[in-house]
């Protein structure tokens, strides 16, 4: 993991940290785009770790893609020849969506200011968002003459429904945290000061559940957005057969017979 990411770690609860507030948090190169992919992935990897908060350091979550490297040609989008940037966008963003749905890892987006365009979709792809009420949003592709190439024509629908999506993103208009909790896309917007308290308490909420069923609930809500009832049914019954025979299981069980906090081990 690189420079653009940080990482803090405390129990089961991984905080990453966007690390470039000179420019706002903006996704650049394709070193950007692999850092955050390996500080996912590292999340995967890590069995003690149970949930993960991604925030931005400054004054900005993410404002989105480097405008300058577009204009240049160089960076995370255009390119001189058009399907090299096709090409472009598989290798750089569109891994970065991708990583965040193949995540097994509960994410929570503690939104400290701008979510911009790509920062907006990275909010999307993250389970629960939480913002502070300085938090400032736009799905803008549109006014910088482009579309979402990184997905989010998906990701923001799958939250809001389709026509809402389609108001933020061909409108391309700004809105503040109090509207985007209207709209169902934060479900708690607190004092700028309070942030990452919020977050850390439903992260630490998550984080007392067995870890091996938090994973498997994750992945099942993920599969459910795309599937068929009756796959999920069966997806369901799998799972089910699988978090059955752990040791976790059989604990919580006996510690609510018994009346007493369980004590998970994630085996």
């Amino acid at each position: 993991m690189g420079d653009f990411v940080q990482r803090e770690t405390n129990g089961r609860v991984a905080v990453l940290r966007l690390n470039s507030p000179d420019t706002l948090n903006a996704i650049g190169t394709r070193a950007d785009c692999e850092d955050v992919i390996d500080a996912l992935e590292a999340l995967e990897d890590d069995p003690a770790i149970s949930v993960g908060i991604l925030t931005g350091n400054g004054r900005a979550f993410c404002a989105g893609g480097n405008l300058k490297g577009m204009k240049e040609k160089t960076g995370i989008g255009r390119l001189p020849v058009p399907v090299d940037t096709m090409a472009n966008y598989r290798r750089g963003v569109q891994k970065i969506t991708r990583a965040f749905m193949q995540s097994n890892v509960p994410l929570i987006a503690a939104v400290n200011g701008h979510a911009i365009g790509l920062g907006l979709d990275l909010a999307c792809l993250c389970d629960v968002r939480v913002a502070a009420e300085s938090a400032q949003c736009a799905a803008s592709f549109i006014k910088v003459g482009i579309v979402p190439g990184d997905g989010g024509a998906w990701s923001l629908q799958q939250i809001l429904g389709y026509s809402k999506a389609a108001e933020l993103f061909l409108t391309g208009e700004r809105f503040d945290a109090a509207a985007g909790l209207d709209m169902g896309l934060f479900s708690q917007v607190v004092p700028d000061a309070d942030l990452m308290n919020a977050a850390r308490a439903i992260a630490d909420k998550i984080a007392e559940n067995p870890p091996r069923a938090v994973r498997l609930t994750k992945r099942l809500l993920r599969e459910a957005q795309a599937q068929r009832y009756s796959d999920i049914l069966e997806l369901s019954a799998a799972y089910q057969a699988v978090i059955h025979e752990t040791r976790d299981h059989e604990e919580a069980v006996d510690a609510f017979l018994e009346k007493r906090a369980p004590k998970f081990t994630g085996e």
